[in-house]
């Protein structure tokens, strides 16, 4: 009961957070006269035509609660129009946004949001793996391997140490790295002897910093994984949601190069196409995941053989291609993925694990 309470708030919590950078249309009352309360020019309609805030505006319970219940399960009427048309013509809705029909959509964004809280939301209520359900004697065993593993990891210093100290060069390097290596066998140690190794795992996470350079952070980051496994699951569970935006930026240039140099389509065209797209792959992996956890791992497929189909129709009808030209945009496309998702991953890793 208590996961399904957690749910529906974190799925209102999405709503209201897209609502909030989407607009809202249709829903006023008639105009007050007088000026506006915000900017205080003149009302002429329902909504000032300075600023865009309503001309009528409640102060009670009331009319607070109906905003939220409004919010949440309305979203301005703009989700009914706009779900059916992604899964079914994306190319059409993403052409429409890019071309000035707005108002009767959610934007990019706002749906993209919506999709990533629901998402997670979805995912902690099926119970998904978590470092604190996790069996502690699983963590205190990774911790133990972890040590083993540094051991080996600060004699092979120690050994490249002496070598270098032997030919005269400079350890300061190699220094650094056995310090870095000591300091996390110690915090490994702290936790195979703990008590409770889970909270002994999640205080040291609290206390270890990033390193100064990104291949200090890469590199302290992998050694921490290799060493704490379920940590990491942990970490990526619990802080996927906060970085899925970078999904965006890191698509974008892969984006551009399917259409060099053209004059047709600018940057903002690929990014609605792209935050549109990453969006509904977002839902279909969630329909994916929902299905397997109902035991119906047959129909798992379903979503996964319509994501490549769903990606030829939303290039074909965004950037009006031939069929040819669709496909081969999409094969591409498709290998662009495997390499965003390769970075995302890096880059989570690197992030929550530093």
């Amino acid at each position: 009961m208590s996961d399904m309470s957690e749910l529906a708030g974190d799925a209102a919590s999405g709503a209201l957070l897209a609502g909030a950078v989407e607009p809202a249309t249709g829903h006023a009352r008639p105009a007050n006269a007088g000026n506006c309360a915000n900017c205080a020019a003149p009302l002429t309609g329902d909504y000032c035509a300075q600023c865009g805030q309503k001309a009528h505006l409640h102060r009670t319970i009331g009319g607070f609660l109906h905003d939220l219940v409004h919010g949440v399960l309305h979203f301005d009427g703009k989700l009914w129009r706009t779900l059916p048309l992604l899964a079914r013509r994306p190319g059409q809705l993403t052409r429409d946004y890019i071309d000035g029909k707005r108002a009767r959509y959610i934007s990019p964004v706002a749906l993209f949001l919506f999709t990533v809280f629901v998402s997670f939301a979805l995912f902690n209520a099926a119970g998904g793996t978590h470092l604190r359900t996790m069996a502690p004697e699983r963590v205190a065993a990774d911790a133990e391997a972890g040590v083993a593993s540094l051991e080996r990891e600060i004699a092979t210093l120690e050994q490249q140490r002496n070598a270098a100290v032997a030919q005269a060069a400079s350890t300061a390097k190699i220094e650094a790295d056995l310090a870095e290596a000591r300091a996390d066998r110690h915090a490994m140690r702290r936790i195979a002897a703990s008590e409770d190794p889970v909270a002994a795992a999640l205080d040291v996470a609290g206390d270890q910093s990033a390193s100064g350079s990104l291949y200090g952070m890469v590199s302290n980051a992998w050694r921490k994984a290799k060493a704490n496994p379920g940590l990491l699951i942990y970490k990526l569970q619990t802080n996927a949601y906060k970085f899925s935006w970078l999904l965006i930026p890191l698509s974008l240039p892969f984006m551009w190069a399917l259409f060099p140099f053209s004059r047709r389509f600018r940057m903002y065209d690929h990014l609605v196409f792209v935050t549109y797209s990453i969006a509904f792959m977002t839902m279909l992996v969630v329909a994916a995941s929902l299905l397997y956890a109902a035991g119906l791992s047959a129909l798992v497929a379903i979503p996964a053989l319509y994501a490549p189909f769903h990606l030829y129709r939303h290039l074909r009808g965004a950037y009006g291609l031939t069929r040819a030209g669709a496909l081969w945009r999409t094969a591409a496309l498709l290998a662009v993925i495997v390499a965003v998702l390769v970075l995302f991953v890096l880059a989570m890793v690197a992030l929550v694990m530093s």
